[in-house]
């Protein structure tokens, strides 16, 4: 692949999927082995030259040689057009960039949930933007909603099938009633916290989906699934107090996280 010489990509050193990406840049020589820095590092003969607010938002990279700064979704289209040419005509496309600014926003001003980190005091913090954390609470809502409804017909030895749409007042419901709970215990932490447990729930959903694809394929008891969903609440609940102790909270969030889940258990069969 083509190296992007003389340039500089600044990444948060807070972000564990920023600094996996700009580091397979660099091991992939699309950047040269010094081409990535911390923003919260960012070298002196950098600073002049970018606006770190908007690096905290949006990627930046410097070319170091003419001083030219690009941010977000048209920095990685740069350093991927540049290593593959055969993708320059789709990043010139304006509908696709459009696209592909909004989901890079999507991702960008959620990614403090999706994968968590310790704030470190006195550094420039990504904005919050409401509007990104409700689609983003709402995506996560629809995806684990529908799988639990699909993973639902692999329990009925077990568990009452219900109607259909069962599974996503459960999700909805899940999301009100931890939201009331923070929201009195401590409300500035609400749509961090809100973000952090559905990203638990969406990645629980999503380990369903191996059991889902084997079953077409190979006949296997339901004690098994039951067993394996077990499993896999098991690791919710193990990772919903991580992610508690990481932004501060006490165990509070995590025993209403398992009440809540006992009255919707209680309910489920006696409605």
């Amino acid at each position: 692949m083509k190296t992007l010489a003389n340039h500089v990509i600044l990444f948060d050193e807070e972000c564990p999927m920023c600094h996996a990406y700009t580091k397979a840049f660099t091991k992939l020589n699309m950047l040269p082995k010094n081409g990535r820095e911390a923003y919260q590092n960012t070298p002196d003969y950098i600073c002049p030259l970018i606006d770190k607010k908007r690096a905290a938002n949006e990627i930046a990279l410097v070319d170091t040689e003419n001083g030219e700064v690009t941010y977000g979704i048209k920095s990685l289209f740069k350093i991927i057009g540049n290593a593959m040419p055969l993708f320059k005509p789709l990043f010139a496309f304006n509908p696709f960039i459009w696209l592909m600014q909004k989901i890079y926003a999507f991702i960008s001003y959620n990614r403090k949930v999706i994968i968590p980190a310790e704030i470190k005091p006195n550094i420039v913090q990504p904005d919050f933007k409401i509007q990104y954390r409700i689609a983003y609470l709402l995506f996560t809502w629809f995806v684990t909603a529908y799988l639990l409804t699909d993973y639902a017909h692999l329990l009925t030895d077990f568990v009452p099938l219900g109607v259909m749409y069962r599974e996503y007042l459960i999700c909805g419901g899940q999301l009100f009633f931890q939201g009331i709970i923070i929201f009195i215990y401590r409300k500035e932490k609400l749509w961090e916290y809100l973000g952090n447990m559905m990203t638990i729930s969406f990645a629980g959903a999503l380990l369903l989906i191996i059991p889902l694809q084997v079953v077409k394929w190979i006949d296997i008891p339901q004690l098994f699934f039951i067993a394996y969903f077990l499993m896999i609440a098991g690791l919710m609940l193990f990772e919903h107090i991580r992610r508690s102790k990481i932004l501060k909270l006490s165990l509070l969030m995590s025993f209403s996280w398992v009440i809540y889940r006992l009255i919707v258990l209680g309910l489920i069969f006696i409605i």
